[in-house]
């Protein structure tokens, strides 16, 4: 996207973030390596100051009235240090050179007998721009902001007459981050999200059925054309209307084919957490130990790329300064590696992946996901339903509940069809899927060619803490899934 060599990339990321979060304090680079420095004369094996300002915005629509708005500033730093598999954390929404000192003194306890090593605060780590920093709070005017969600109202209204009540919200957020390391690394990044959703509800004889669609990534609100309103607002009430139409979903063990796109939430879910380094380092995943061996069908690849350009799962940097990485996990049903932040890697004596990642600077990073995607293969996904004599093809879902350490799931579609002899039947609504993740990994028999990413509106939840993530996938047979009906 940009044509800016890495060290003038990350001079001018390091540059404007100072300027938004250092500067005003008095604080240089100089002063955060005393800060750094002290923490170490305890004798830790690393730690990191993590600065962050973010600016966050919602509104919502309903009726063609504004029913909510909302604008947030969120500022402070967070002084960490790591001894082991002990981390001390303490942070502060005052961003001041005591502020600074009294966060940094609290974490100081964990000390340990040992070595350490500190390296004065001010190499510049490297950098890239995976999307630009346009500030999309400032993209629009409020009265704009409020046009848009108008003309997608309209427009959702205007496919069908029955459609009873529309809700569309808009949100926006710019966030600058600054991570000063005990290893001498200054790096930073502005990061812009956007996200549009809009859920319809028609009614027909008595009978109400609702519809969900949107999308969003690192962007600012120039992204959201008409065209692309439109879409959003077509795919809605298609899915209303269909659910509208739908019959009482069967029960019972049966072939099932996943959609592509944005069922790829079911692998994040119910495989994805499985993969992230912490649960594998305590032993505690249904894959932990298992690298090296072969834990789905062949055929199956699966990685997670926080790289992708614009994408709302993509960092330049994670959260503690390590460019994020294309992660092979699976290749060919092998198991090849984790997502490790920096100090699971150091534990399991492997490298960081990029994979470090916190809500914000009150919060511990920990291993998360970005863009967790199953390659495409080889099927013509025509070819695969009809393959399917009797089963279900799930096109979307909605919620559902997974236990990590065993990757038990339990996810609703929003979206289903009976099949019968190759084709879609009938559309059919209660349908869930209930499994364990590592053992559908097995049953896959058929991959897709045709993988798709979602459309840029997952979060992502763990041990209480919110990231934006992405996925994608393609169309999959999965053999001798139980499926949980109305019939």
């Amino acid at each position: 996207m940009s044509d800016l060599s890495v060290p003038s990339v990350s001079e001018a990321l390091v540059a404007e973030a100072s300027a938004l979060l250092l500067a005003p304090a008095g604080l240089t680079p100089a002063r955060l390596s005393q800060v750094i420095a002290a923490i170490h004369q305890h004798d830790v094996d690393f730690a990191d100051l993590y600065f962050q300002h973010a600016r966050f915005e919602s509104w919502s629509l309903e009726e063609g009235i504004v029913k909510s708005g909302s604008f947030s500033i969120d500022r402070g730093v967070g002084v960490r240090a790591v001894s082991g598999e002990r981390q001390a954390y303490a942070y502060s929404d005052d961003i001041t050179p005591a502020a600074l000192d009294e966060a940094a003194t609290a974490v100081r306890a964990i000390g340990r007998q040992g070595q350490s090593a500190c390296a004065p605060v001010g190499r510049r780590g490297p950098a890239r721009r995976l999307y630009r920093g346009d500030d999309p709070v400032g993209s629009l005017d409020e009265a704009a902001k409020v046009a848009l969600l108008e003309r997608l109202e309209k427009m959702a209204r205007g496919r069908d007459p029955r459609v009873a009540q529309v809700m569309a919200s808009l949100a926006g957020e710019q966030e600058t981050v600054l991570i000063a390391r005990s290893d001498g690394e200054i790096v930073a990044d502005v990061r812009p999200l956007v996200r549009v959703s809009i859920t319809v509800i028609v009614e027909e004889d008595g009978r109400r059925e609702q519809g969900h669609s949107g999308g969003g990534g690192r962007f600012d609100y120039a992204y959201f054309d008409d065209a692309l309103l439109e879409d959003y607002a077509k795919r809605a009430v298609d899915q209303a209307l269909l659910n509208l139409s739908a019959r009482d979903a069967p029960a019972g063990p049966m072939t099932v084919v996943l959609g592509p796109g944005w069922p790829g939430i079911l692998l994040h879910e119910a495989i994805g957490h499985g993969l992230e380094g912490d649960f594998n380092r305590k032993g505690t995943s249904a894959f932990s130990g298992r690298v090296g061996q072969r834990v789905a069908a062949k055929g199956i690849t699966v990685i997670d790329d926080g790289t992708l350009e614009r994408r709302r799962g993509s960092l330049n940097v994670d959260d503690e300064g390590h460019a994020t990485l294309r992660t092979v996990l699976i290749e060919d049903g092998i198991l090849t590696g984790y997502m490790q932040d920096r100090m699971n890697a150091g534990l399991m004596n492997v490298a960081p992946t990029g994979n470090g990642r916190r809500e914000s600077f009150a919060h511990l990073p920990m291993p998360r996901m970005t863009n967790t995607i199953m390659l495409a293969g080889a099927h013509d996904p025509g070819e695969i339903l009809a393959s399917v004599d009797d089963g279900l093809y799930a096109a979307n879902f909605g919620g559902g509940q997974v236990d990590i350490t065993s990757g038990k799931f339990v996810f609703s579609a929003s979206e289903a069809w009976k099949v019968e002899k190759g084709r879609l039947a009938y559309p059919v609504k209660g349908a869930t899927l209930i499994g364990n993740g590592p053992d559908a990994l097995t049953r896959v028999t058929m991959v897709g060619n045709d993988m798709q990413l979602d459309t840029g509106v997952g979060t992502c939840g763990k041990d209480g803490q919110s990231v934006p993530v992405g996925v994608g996938q393609p169309t999959l047979r999965i053999e001798k899934m139980t499926v949980g009906g109305t019939r």
